[in-house]
């Protein structure tokens, strides 16, 4: 098997990936980078130019962004069984593995820098209304136990994670079907291995 790197800071996105490859069991080395230094560094630069974590590199292969991360993993190593597995379960899980890294991510980010979205300029963005961003969440998240039915998969790593982090944060109010999917995905093993690896470093 290829060496697996992980770039990452734990207080960034990379606590998704983190609970992604504690999803996985596979090995894997940490490598810690600063905001303001190293993640700047020419060293790091030629690894992803936008100088942002999280990265893995997978032997001679490197992948950014988050949900292709998530992704990822999940194909490469089918055998953890993370990826869809049937065409119903593939339509939910590219649907709303974009459907979180667009309009939730937007809305979050509108709703962390307390932008008010008007009328008019709705049209213009992709979540169109956060508030329905957030309406639309809620009903696929109650709609069956996991985000693709009954079977947890790398979307829900990703889906999971934003509700987590909005709702502890106040970004996103807290409502009973985000709760109720919390407690279904946030208390698993790996998740909590995960956290209590990010927390350590955070110390």
């Amino acid at each position: 098997m290829s060496q697996l790197t992980f770039y990452t800071n734990p207080m960034s996105r990379g606590k998704i990936i983190r609970w992604m490859l504690e999803e996985t069991g596979l090995a894997y080395e940490t490598k810690v980078l600063d905001y303001a230094t190293t993640m700047k560094s020419a060293e790091f630069l030629a690894i992803n130019p936008m100088g942002k974590v999280p990265v893995i590199k997978h032997g001679s292969v490197i992948v950014t962004e988050t949900p292709a991360i998530c992704a990822y993993l999940a194909e490469t190593f089918p055998e953890i069984g993370l990826a869809p597995q049937t065409s119903e379960e593939r339509a939910a899980y590219y649907r709303w593995l974009f459907f979180a890294a667009g309009p939730l991510e937007q809305a979050l980010g509108l709703k962390m820098l307390k932008i008010e979205v008007t009328a008019e300029s709705e049209r213009s963005l992709g979540c169109g209304n956060p508030q329905t961003t957030l309406d639309v969440l809620a009903q696929a998240v109650s709609a069956s136990s996991y985000i693709c039915g009954e079977r947890f998969t790398a979307a829900d790593v990703y889906i999971g994670s934003h509700i987590s982090f909005g709702t502890r944060f106040g970004m996103f109010e807290e409502r009973p079907e985000f709760t109720a999917y919390l407690e279904r995905v946030i208390n698993r093993p790996a998740k909590l291995r995960a956290d209590e690896l990010d927390n350590a470093l955070i110390s």
